[in-house]
């Protein structure tokens, strides 16, 4: 099967991302003070980074939609070198599958392939911890990790949220909550499929057509468009 290319053309440096203020004011405001703390520690961190997850889904829609229990981060897989260096000092761990989901130690000399994408980082004081999700790409373009045939541009991989605060777009976030979606990855559907604008929306089914093609919010987002 060919590549499914989204609609939209890239344009720039890929660590561009679109900019979108808050309607509910900046993240400095009240409740997204987790999410102001990531950006500040992410702050120097000179590779592509973006809020994604459930914390996505809110700084699009500008509101606090739910309880959050961590932050999670997106960066590529060529740049977990990177992240190492910058969170010095940290621990980590890789999530393994064997008869169920386990955590390793990460070895600093060990480069994490498919099928790990997912790490836990915690703080020397262990006062902060993230999860980091590993996200492959292909040239210009970012590559779904559970059907390659879905890409998007890097460049239009990222909005950003102010003041600094990069997150995944959130077709690509519904995207992968769509694979199994749990009773809150149904409310996290509820309340931004609604909010994607019509380039978003085809973009999503589109890629649930390949992946999932009789996934119920197909007809979900057919009404929204309405």
């Amino acid at each position: 099967m060919s590549a499914m290319k989204a609609r939209r053309q890239p344009g720039g440096d890929e660590t561009r991302v679109r900019s979108r203020r808050l309607s509910g004011g900046e993240i400095g405001s009240r409740g997204f003070e987790v999410v102001r703390s990531v950006a500040g520690l992410f702050s120097t961190f000179t590779r592509p980074w973006y809020i994604a997850g459930g914390w996505a889904l809110d700084l699009f829609l500008g509101r606090i939609t739910r309880e959050h229990h961590d932050v999670d981060v997106a960066i590529f897989r060529e740049d977990q070198i990177s992240l190492r260096n910058h969170l010095a000092g940290w621990r980590f761990q890789k999530v393994v599958k064997r008869s169920n989901l386990v955590r390793q130690v990460w070895d600093e000399r060990e480069w994490l392939s498919l099928p790990v994408h997912e790490i836990h980082a915690s703080s020397p004081r262990g006062d902060q911890e993230l999860e980091v999700l590993l996200n492959e790409s292909k040239g210009e373009n970012w590559v779904f990790r559970r059907n390659p045939a879905v890409t998007l541009p890097r460049s239009s991989l990222g909005r950003l949220a102010q003041p600094h605060t990069p997150y995944l777009t959130p077709e690509v976030v519904l995207l992968f909550k769509a694979g199994h979606p749990s009773t809150v990855d149904e409310g996290d559907f509820a309340a931004a499929g609604r909010a994607l604008d019509a380039g978003q929306r085809r973009w999503l089914v589109d890629a649930l057509g390949v992946c999932y093609p009789e996934h119920r919010w197909l007809s979900a987002l057919s009404a929204f468009s309405n």
